[in-house]
């Protein structure tokens, strides 16, 4: 239906240029529908530029959408446009007013080599964790968060020596189920990460009833999976990715010489090969959500 964005946002033309329709909050109270209020914790480098990775999706959705940017007060934002963060940003519990979130998407961040712990806005993420799984439908937890969560239900990543980089695929696990459902049996999606989850630990972790796993790939094991209650979503990928973001990942990391190309993408004449991956995926939590705040 449409996004509600502020008059001024830095990416309206290239909502618009998608072809993604979109409305002012003061237009959006006066009509008669009931928005869904989607929480953001964007923890990505460069949190300005990633934005619209997850507008794009979200935008296709035929529920009018409300995104919440929400920021932490233990975390430095030092690669962001800090004018930015103060303006379209708010603390969390100011995004849980008037109304409690509907549902909560939170990033990835590059702190994949440190332990848990070490990472200096850990204690306040998983307050705020905590905070969403009693009050919003659902939390989808993208790469790095979609670890943390892995972590809070008792599996622990493992580091790897090279970086996993590369559009991957995947084989759908569960046919039958609300969000995966409708995934084709194979689709591919991005990697971006340096770490994993070992086999062995998500399949104790389903035989012991805290995890169903979800999605499953020969080089990217279990990738897809969420908590039992289904009060958690977790994608170790980027589905949310376009073509673009993932040529400057490769040229950063290519200036820096520490990985290799990334794998099964052809920079030179790039395609978007996880498209409807990324849509089907996005429109499907979005109506899960929906579903589960409909019948509270």
């Amino acid at each position: 239906m449409a996004l509600i964005l502020p008059r001024g946002y830095h990416k309206i033309s290239a909502v618009e240029k998608n072809h993604i329709s979109w409305i002012e909050p003061e237009l959006a109270k006066r009509q008669d529908i009931r928005p869904l209020r989607i929480g953001i914790l964007n923890i990505m480098p460069l949190g300005k530029e990633y934005e619209f990775n997850l507008l794009h999706p979200l935008g296709l959705s035929p529920l009018q959408i409300e995104p919440i940017w929400i920021r932490l007060t233990s975390h430095s934002y030092k690669t962001w446009d800090l004018d930015h963060l103060s303006k379209h940003y708010v603390g969390w519990e100011e995004a849980m007013q008037p109304s409690p979130l509907d549902g909560l998407i939170i990033t990835g961040a590059p702190v994949e080599h440190l332990t848990f712990e070490e990472v200096k806005y850990w204690r306040e993420l998983v307050e705020l964790v905590n905070e969403a799984r009693k009050s919003c439908a659902s939390t989808l937890g993208l790469c790095w968060a979609g670890f943390a969560l892995a972590y809070l239900a008792g599996v622990e990543k493992k580091v790897f020596e090279k970086k996993l980089f590369g559009v991957f695929p995947m084989k759908s696990l569960v046919p039958s189920h609300p969000i995966m459902g409708t995934q084709d049996d194979t689709f591919l999606c991005p990697q971006s990460r340096h770490a994993g989850l070992a086999d062995e630990s998500m399949e104790e972790a389903q035989r012991n009833g805290v995890l169903r796993l979800l999605s499953y790939g020969q080089k990217v094991g279990y990738t897809i999976f969420e908590t039992t209650d289904q009060r958690q979503l977790m994608h170790l990928g980027h589905p949310e990715y376009n073509v673009s973001r993932l040529i400057s990942e490769m040229e950063r990391d290519k200036s820096r010489g520490d990985v290799m190309p990334p794998e099964n993408f052809n920079f030179k004449s790039p395609q978007t090969s996880w498209r409807a991956h990324r849509n089907l995926l996005f429109q499907q939590w979005l109506w899960f959500c929906y579903q589960r705040v409909s019948l509270s």
